[in-house]
């Protein structure tokens, strides 16, 4: 495994592979890894020859009053699980290497981004966009992997990825969960063992949407409503969205183009001062049940 930290060493290294023919998948991370991380890099090991692996804290998607300089970090844990699944090249840059100056170019997916993470953290998504072409461009990856905890993600850098025709497969890949459910994220050592507790009412409630989606006669207000009331019944909950979209499009959940496509149910809460998020996709099967619901039925009588 090489570690590499310049980008003329990242380049180098992956000319290496290319020369010999081989695929090249990247897997974008900002580090302190987990089992969710270790998912993406067996998927790209499956697909590809060579895997890239980006561990770098992007400082242009935290806002001014974020946790940049809280964000967790563990080099050694980072590279021992890189090495473990057989990832051949891990990029560790400071941010001085891939900012040697101010960025003046911005790039900015619209639509998409202005809701959900996008509207509480405004030019979030603009940084991602901006770090993650930087890599596209870099390394020059056949195939990227997500994680669809941030589902948001999934679809700006696809989006973006469409737009400017790179020649790049992106490849969501399911959350992983702890065995109580909750979704795997670097942010969870920030739990104390009381908001741990209460944050599983996040996986509880995306569990329970297709149930409730029907009982609500199909109508994404009333899945909404019936999420919030069960999650403000945990004390130390404070709601950031709850929302129900379209995914990809991201757009209200009615109407003609509701009908044609999946829905995302998608959560965003802090417990003390750590925010979580957390989505479920309802297939358009689900929705089609839930519209075909005994209440819906009665509601159109």
């Amino acid at each position: 495994m090489q570690v590499v930290t310049e980008i003329a060493e990242l380049k180098k290294a992956v000319a290496a592979h290319r020369v010999q023919g081989h695929s090249v998948g990247l897997v974008p991370t900002m580090g302190y890894l987990h089992a969710g991380h270790a998912s993406l890099l067996a998927q790209a090991r499956k697909e590809s020859d060579a895997v890239v692996l980006s561990v770098f804290v992007n400082p242009t998607q935290f806002g001014p009053n974020e946790d940049l300089d809280r964000y967790p970090r563990n080099k050694e844990g980072d590279l021992q699980l890189a090495e473990a699944n057989g990832v051949d090249i891990v990029f560790l840059p400071e941010a001085s290497e891939m900012y040697p100056r101010p960025s003046a170019t911005r790039i900015s997916v619209g639509g998409i981004t202005d809701k959900l993470c996008g509207a509480s953290r405004p030019g979030h998504f603009d940084g991602v966009a901006l770090v993650v072409s930087k890599l596209f461009h870099l390394v020059g990856p056949d195939r990227a992997y997500f994680g669809m905890k941030d589902a948001q993600q999934v679809a700006v850098i696809s989006r973006m990825v469409e737009d400017l025709n790179l020649p790049v497969e992106i490849v969501p890949c399911p959350i992983v969960r702890a065995e109580d459910g909750l979704a795997l994220s670097s942010r969870n050592v920030y739990l104390s063992a009381d908001e741990r507790a209460q944050a599983l009412v996040l996986s509880e409630t995306l569990r329970r949407a297709p149930e409730w989606l029907a009982e609500a006669g199909g109508d994404a207000e009333g899945l909404k409503a019936r999420i919030r009331a069960r999650i403000g019944e945990m004390p130390l909950a404070d709601i950031d969205y709850v929302e129900v979209l379209t995914y990809p499009g991201l757009a209200p959940a009615f109407g003609a183009e509701a009908a044609e496509s999946a829905w995302i149910v998608a959560l965003a809460v802090r417990f003390g001062k750590t925010r979580l998020i957390d989505n479920r996709l309802l297939t358009r099967q689900e929705i089609a049940e839930a519209l075909a619901s005994p209440l819906q039925a009665a509601k159109g009588e």
